[in-house]
């Protein structure tokens, strides 16, 4: 009786949250071309183990464009693609280590996707070049976006963390640091985004998409 009543009692300690702790940083950008908007996640991963919880989540095609332009989410979740353009797609990526072709499919209907692997896929369509969009796996639950100051907020339980910043045009750059109070700062990150270049991308089969493609008034 008194090991069944050790047992419940180490439950219910399990299920209490640790004291939830709100924290602030500022992620400082060097190299950036003045007026460039970029979208940047900002992730902090438990040092002492994360419980990941996958969630579903969307990848909008709507105007030959994926919404969001970056969509960041835990590892195990799954991505939606639906398509809300009155036109066919064809979701894809040769991202390692998870590459996928969706296949070709009408508007109205949509296709899911499991990332079970922690990663950073470029997503694109092979019959409109012009699209392109990040899907972010990362390895933990707490994922945020800072504003276009580089001000974030993160919500965490108390202990200690690896907080990573990542932008598409830079390298990621993380600190650890320890969550202990609420309203204190993260250390200052830095995005590297000096040596971006710009490239083109190839479509499913590896090849340069056909030039009638890039006519976006026929296609």
């Amino acid at each position: 009786m008194k090991h069944v009543i050790a047992t419940l009692a180490l439950v219910v300690l399990l299920s209490i949250p640790a004291q939830a702790v709100s924290v602030t940083g500022r992620i400082r950008f060097t190299g950036r071309a003045p007026g460039v908007a970029v979208q940047t996640i900002v992730y902090a991963e438990a040092l002492d183990g994360n419980r990941i919880q996958p969630g579903q989540f969307k990848l909008i095609q709507r105007n030959k464009s994926f919404v969001p332009h970056v969509l960041a989410i835990p590892a195990g979740s799954t991505v939606s693609f639906p398509n809300n353009d009155p036109i066919f797609h064809n979701v894809f990526t040769l991202s390692t280590p998870g590459p996928f072709d969706l296949g070709l499919y009408r508007a109205g209907t949509s296709k899911d996707r499991v990332f079970k692997a922690p990663a950073t896929y470029r997503v694109f369509c092979n019959i409109h070049p012009q699209m392109s969009a990040f899907v972010l796996v990362v390895p933990t639950s707490y994922i945020t976006e800072a504003d276009a100051s580089g001000m974030y907020r993160l919500d965490l339980p108390a202990g200690r963390y690896r907080i990573t910043a990542w932008s598409e045009r830079a390298e990621p750059s993380s600190v650890e640091w320890t969550a202990a109070v609420s309203g204190a700062a993260v250390p200052d990150v830095t995005l590297d985004e000096s040596k971006f270049v710009e490239t083109s991308h190839k479509n499913k089969f590896g090849q340069d998409y056909p030039k009638a493609a890039y006519d976006t008034k026929k296609n």
